[in-house]
């Protein structure tokens, strides 16, 4: 018992160092199964500390854990900050451009925004996405395919990875479900960070594009650092100290006319 509660001090303080931690890698470095880091941290949880995830758990920080939605719910929150990003973010995309839309509900308004730009090719994980870019003929789309997660619509997995691998894109547009400062760019799901996290290798240049009530939020996964970013493209609910600090590391903000 004394060396289940050492473990269980142990796993708390790294969750307040780190913010999140995963069940693999606290089975290794505690050098015990897989099942007992679940029971320790359903016991975390029941104390209030933590909230579990997929493969883990985050730190629970006055309401800086973002419980992930349903693309359907997403798509009914932040309606005209959203439009306005999105036509922002389609305002950037030039004659013969490359680039990647990421699944969601704010990349699937830069695709409604889109015009028949001349020799654009459009790649995405996102089905909402591209049922949205089909009514464009003349864009050049891209559908990476894969294995179908319902929750948010999206395509992840192995096949996705080997579509993506090979190509070169100019911009990349990032959907974030939390953008911490601190932990960085994050998501619910880790395949999806996996695909992600490709995404940004392929791309010259990462915009993120978010409302303001992902900034301060924190999922189990990590994307990318914000040094990472090239532009943010956001509303004008950004807050001050956000907003500074990432112009302060060369990141170009854009704020929507919402």
């Amino acid at each position: 018992m004394r060396d289940t509660s050492r473990r269980r001090e142990q796993i708390g303080r790294m969750l307040r160092e780190r913010g999140s931690v995963q069940v693999p890698e606290l089975s290794e470095l505690f050098k015990v199964s897989t099942v007992t880091i679940r029971k320790d941290l359903r016991f975390l949880e029941s104390q209030g500390t933590v909230t579990r995830s997929y493969g883990g758990a985050i730190l629970k920080d006055n309401g800086i854990f973002n419980p992930e939605v349903a693309i359907e719910q997403k798509q009914a929150l932040h309606i005209e900050e959203k439009s306005s990003i999105g036509a922002m973010a389609a305002a950037l995309i030039e004659p013969g451009d490359s680039i990647i839309l990421d699944s969601g509900s704010t990349t699937m308004q830069i695709a409604s925004h889109l015009s028949d730009i001349e020799g654009v090719t459009v790649v995405t994980n996102g089905l909402n996405v591209v049922n949205e870019l089909s009514r464009h003929e003349n864009l050049n789309v891209l559908f990476v395919g894969g294995t179908l997660r319902r929750k948010n619509m999206s395509f992840f997995g192995s096949h996705a990875e080997h579509a993506l691998k090979d190509l070169h894109v100019d911009k990349l547009f990032l959907g974030v479900d939390g953008f911490h400062m601190e932990r960085g760019i994050t998501t619910h799901f880790e395949a999806e960070a996996l695909l992600n996290r490709l995404m940004c290798k392929v791309a010259s240049e990462i915009i993120v594009v978010t409302d303001s009530s992902k900034f301060g939020q924190v999922c189990l996964h990590k994307i990318l650092a914000p040094e990472g970013v090239s532009r943010m493209i956001t509303d004008h609910n950004i807050p001050a100290d956000y907003a500074d600090g990432l112009r302060r590391i060369g990141v170009d903000v854009i704020i929507s006319d919402t």
